[in-house]
């Protein structure tokens, strides 16, 4: 009952997925034995072991699905995605009641897939999680700075020099986090720059224990959308749409980067002349 109210409230159902993140996968794998009765302790570790897994599988979707409903300001979301949840389990009980097998076949279907894409969803997870802990620190900061760095940790620095192919000098260079675009893995911490050779151009560099998910990015248009957690750049090329996150303690340098690149866009005849002195 309790589960029932909570995650209808905002923001109350993250707490309650936090809390749970233990207990689910404990009890997964208590229920399941329980359920065996007496038989070898082998099978029991190993079934306890797959319960486990499976709970804390089953626990991280929808922990991730919340944080992202989260997003959004108003709670209609979470009371529609709530009380879908409570149907579908009162449906999967009913068919498990009648059609065991197909249900379980649905089930591992279901597992598998959502085991392959867990390391996504646990990335959603921890970047939301950071926004929220920069927000709620955003108070105890000093004033958002508009200055725009110019500089980027060393292990990037190939990353870069490939992405460029040539000599260049860098312009601006920028902490964010990546959101969705063509060929750029969503939720990676990594840094947005631009070069003072290619104007039209920013670089994309990030990596993981998997690869190097680094892109380069000719810009068509930008525009500055202010989210709930964060400050969402987004950048047009080619027909694709490329979204960057800056948390909010970096309002300003998001709003930098945004007049940076409408400067860089700007026709040769619309940029503000410069006065010549007279000789």
């Amino acid at each position: 009952m309790l589960e029932f109210f909570a995650d209808k409230i905002p923001w109350v159902d993250s707490v309650w997925d936090a809390v749970h993140t233990v207990i689910r996968p404990l009890g997964g794998a208590f229920l399941a034995v329980r359920a065996l009765g007496s038989t070898n302790p082998v099978f029991e570790v190993v079934v306890a072991l797959l319960a486990g897994a499976m709970s804390f599988a089953s626990h991280s979707l929808k922990a991730g699905t919340r944080l992202v409903v989260n997003s959004s300001p108003e709670p209609f979301s979470n009371i529609a995605i709530s009380t879908g949840e409570n149907i579908l389990v009162l449906g999967a009980v009913t068919l498990l009641w009648h059609y065991p097998v197909v249900v379980f076949s649905i089930c591992v279907a279901i597992s598998a897939v959502t085991f392959y894409f867990l390391p996504k969803i646990w990335r959603s997870i921890s970047v939301h999680l950071w926004m929220i802990a920069r927000k709620l620190n955003q108070w105890s900061m000093a004033g958002s700075d508009t200055k725009l760095p110019d500089q980027f940790p060393a292990r990037f620095e190939t990353s870069f020099r490939r992405l460029t192919g040539r000599e260049t000098t860098v312009s601006w260079a920028a902490p964010c986090v990546s959101g969705k675009g063509k060929n750029v893995d969503p939720n990676r911490f990594g840094y947005l720059i631009a070069t003072n050779e290619d104007l039209n151009k920013v670089y994309f560099v990030t990596k993981s224990l998997l690869g190097d998910w680094s892109k380069m990015i000719e810009v068509e248009k930008v525009t500055l959308e202010q989210r709930l957690l964060c400050e969402q750049l987004n950048l047009q090329s080619k027909g694709h749409k490329y979204l960057f996150k800056f948390d909010h303690s970096r309002a300003g340098i998001a709003s930098a980067i945004t007049r940076n690149l409408e400067l860089r866009l700007a026709p040769v005849d619309q940029l503000p002349a410069v006065p010549v002195a007279a000789s």
